[in-house]
């Protein structure tokens, strides 16, 4: 049986660390194969945890591809996605670009749909999404085209991804 960890309190570890790099090094090779006839690749990642996923997708990306890889962030309320969405550059830069949002956690999909939407805003050329853990809960018809792994919990149960080197798993609470 998995361990507790003290680090997270009442947690039990379901995804270690070198999982999640090995999953983080997979994506990365997935969504260079699907723009690896682009120039450039937007990767945009949502705030918190989406942040540091997409940045440690970006460091494999960076050593396997010549892409010109640019980071944006956003920031969304997660319990009220209605809210102003914020990002940390002008979203005109995204007009006919290939861009892929990453998140943490693909839980009901009301985070990633409500970012979509917003990406939306702005013609594309591509737009994919790409998520650490699919728990399989979704209220929005979105998916996540790059996945970690896929989880089958119940709607009671609390997945919490943690991306600091000292503690990095994926705990289920």
């Amino acid at each position: 049986m998995p361990k507790k960890n003290a680090m997270i309190k009442d947690a039990t570890l379901i995804v270690d660390g070198l999982t999640i790099k090995h999953s983080t090094r997979r994506i990365a090779y997935q969504i260079y194969e699907a723009n690896f006839n682009h120039k450039a690749i937007y990767i945009i990642g949502v705030a918190k945890s989406g942040v540091l996923f997409a940045k440690s997708i970006i460091t494999v990306l960076k050593k396997i591809s010549d892409l010109d890889i640019h980071f944006i962030q956003l920031e969304i309320n997660k319990k009220d996605p209605h809210l102003p969405i914020k990002t940390s550059e002008n979203l005109s830069v995204l007009k006919n670009q290939s861009v892929v949002l990453v998140d943490d956690v693909l839980n009901t999909g009301s985070t990633l749909i409500y970012a979509v939407k917003h990406l939306l805003e702005i013609p594309l050329k591509q737009l994919k999404t790409a998520v650490l853990v699919n728990r399989n809960h979704k209220n929005y018809p979105i998916k996540a085209d790059f996945k970690g792994i896929s989880l089958s919990t119940s709607i009671n149960e609390h997945i919490e991804v943690n991306l600091n080197p000292k503690s990095e798993g994926v705990y289920l609470q």
